[in-house]
């Protein structure tokens, strides 16, 4: 199984932008065919060292993640957080 694990840092700490974002990130779930699991977490620490968000997906093979990348549903909201995110960083890995 490959991880694919996305941490977002937004621009600005507005709830919204979160939780727009959020709920465009599970609603992926179901509807692209090589994203086997997907969850989003919002941090709750707050820390100088802490990102606003954490995206876990998983998908059979890195084909699938290549798949999953170019998808239009996928395109369309990375289109979005790109308006909202400050950064991004991401680890990729088999378990």
């Amino acid at each position: 199984m490959l991880n694919h694990i996305v941490f977002f840092k937004f621009k600005a700490q507005h709830p919204e932008a979160a939780e727009k974002t959020r709920e465009l990130l599970l609603g992926m779930a179901g509807r692209i065919p090589q994203l086997k699991f997907i969850e989003v977490g919002l941090d709750v620490i707050h820390s100088e060292r802490s990102y606003d968000m954490a995206l876990v997906t998983h998908f059979d093979s890195l084909e699938d993640l290549k798949a999953y990348q170019v998808n239009p549903i996928h395109v369309e909201v990375v289109n979005y957080i790109n308006t909202v995110r400050e950064a991004a960083v991401t680890v990729d890995y088999y378990s």
